[in-house]
């Protein structure tokens, strides 16, 4: 069978923004992962990891999520500013019940951004916060000129404003995030939008509305119905688990071949959940002009034996890298509605881009799946006509005369071949990377960190005609970018 490529008739533009990160307050994921503080052994700049920062520099992340989740609505930011000595000590009741003392606060968030060169993505406390507490925020982030919170800003070191790209208001507000209602909620969402502060008039703040959790379309219905004007955005939280007991949800590592296909066949349910939640929005906003931003999306395993119960600490194997690529792949199909999404989390916490322990870091097979990926940033989908075989998930795209095709043969025994015919004659392999796992839980450890690393990919041709064949391994995913024939 043979995918005919339509490349004379681009789609939709991938935002780049689809590969954003997600980073909360929980477990090692901030602290020991990220932050260390500035008089640590382990190498640093402003307290901030330089082996993290560069590797997630590598793979051009574009923004991150901050502070929760559930972490969010009970984070009051003022107890984050100021002498790092003199913050208030919090406990965080949602994650571990563990002490912090919130020396990662709004300026370390920001100065890890201006290393990373991403974006902010605020999330609002609506939970156990207030209208006030939040526009003062804001103006504490985004005022220039003087005012009460753009002169404790200064005060505290920052003479010039932040950008803030993105805003969240209330996180899970149908459930840790306030219990509410959808008609509740779109009322609540409408009080606190009236009152964010949008000081830049050339670059106003995005506003993300909560969605919904998984298939509850009847929040979609009504958040939208009642609140879409004054939106720009709502949120999906899906997450892939091996079962469907919260409590038992199964080990990231060694685990029978049955749960390794529920996680695939569960992956994929992400193209159900956008297509059905964006035929509600349809109803309303038919421009599509309000996206659909899965701001929560990954694995979710029981924590890795020994580890703290609540700092959903988990290996990242060879499986989530398929979990990472089938997302992506539906991601792009749908990147008329889908412009933003987080995964969760960046480092130590789910289905995390890195591990590190001390001064160690390691890289997981997600993280090689988002630098296989981040050709697609910015290109303009392509549709594929023809059946896609068994096993097999792909997605295309193109920009500045490169095609980039991305495929992940999902069988644990068997090689697969697709076959890709362009209408326009893409006739020279500028690159092509794959990663492979040997067995259902290939990963990376602190030990053995290159067990599964990008490799070239060599079985892959291009004929006299212009058709592309790619033979795939077992548990693979691969990218291959092709440059269009000159004239």
């Amino acid at each position: 069978m043979v995918i005919e490529l339509m490349t004379e008739n681009s789609g939709a533009k991938i935002s780049k923004y689809i590969y954003g990160q997600f980073s909360e307050h929980l477990g090692t994921g901030i602290y020991g992962g990220i932050y260390v503080g500035k008089k640590s052994s382990i190498k640093n700049v402003n307290g901030m990891r330089s082996d993290v920062v560069n590797a997630l520099k590598e793979i051009h992340l574009p923004v991150l999520r901050w502070p929760g989740g559930l972490f969010a609505d009970t984070y009051h930011w003022q107890q984050g500013v100021g002498p790092q000595d003199k913050r208030q000590l919090i406990v965080n009741t949602n994650w571990g019940d563990v002490v912090e003392d919130n020396a990662f606060g709004t300026h370390e968030y920001f100065e890890l951004l201006r290393q990373l060169g991403a974006e902010a993505y605020i999330n609002a406390n609506v939970g156990s916060g207030t209208v006030q507490e939040m526009a003062d925020w804001v103006e504490y982030m985004t005022r220039s000129g003087k005012s009460p919170m753009a002169d404790l800003r200064q005060k505290n070191g920052q003479r010039e404003p932040w950008k803030l790209k993105f805003f969240g208001i209330g996180n899970e507000s149908w459930g840790g995030g306030g219990h509410m209602r959808p008609e509740y909620y779109a009322d609540v969402y409408r009080q606190y939008e009236c009152f964010l502060p949008q000081n830049n008039k050339k670059h106003p703040i995005y506003r993300s509305a909560c969605g919904p959790n998984v298939d509850d379309y009847n929040w979609t219905d009504k958040v939208v119905k009642y609140a879409g004007e004054y939106m720009d955005g709502i949120s999906l939280h899906y997450y892939t688990l091996p079962t469907n007991d919260w409590h038992h949800k199964g080990s990231a590592t060694n685990f029978p071949e049955g749960q390794w296909h529920s996680v695939i066949q569960k992956a994929g349910r992400m193209d159900e959940l956008l297509t059905r939640h964006s035929t509600i929005m349809d109803k309303y906003d038919p421009e599509k002009r309000i996206n659909l931003n899965v701001d929560e999306w990954g694995t979710w395993y029981d924590e890795t034996p020994g580890t703290h119960e609540g700092f959903l600490q988990q290996q990242n194997t060879i499986r989530d890298a398929m979990v990472a690529a089938i997302n992506f792949n539906i991601f792009h199909k749908h990147a008329d509605r889908v412009k933003l999404t987080c995964i969760a989390q960046t480092v130590n916490v789910l289905q995390a881009m890195l591990l590190t322990k001390d001064d160690q870091m390691i890289k997981t097979p997600t993280y090689y799946v988002f630098d296989l990926y981040k050709n697609h940033m910015g290109a303009n989908v392509v549709q594929g006509i023809g059946k896609t075989p068994k096993d097999l998930t792909y997605t295309a795209s193109q920009k500045d005369n490169q095609l980039t095709i991305s495929i992940a043969n999902t069988s644990i025994n068997d090689s697969n071949e697709m076959t890709f015919k362009p209408q326009m004659n893409y006739s020279k392999i500028v690159s092509s990377y794959e990663i492979v796992g040997n067995k259902m839980d290939a990963h990376n450890t602190f030990e053995e960190p290159d067990n599964i690393v990008e490799k070239e990919f060599k079985d892959v041709l291009i004929n006299k005609d212009g058709i592309i064949k790619a033979k795939l391994a077992p548990m693979s995913v691969v990218t291959i970018v092709i440059e269009k024939k000159k004239n």
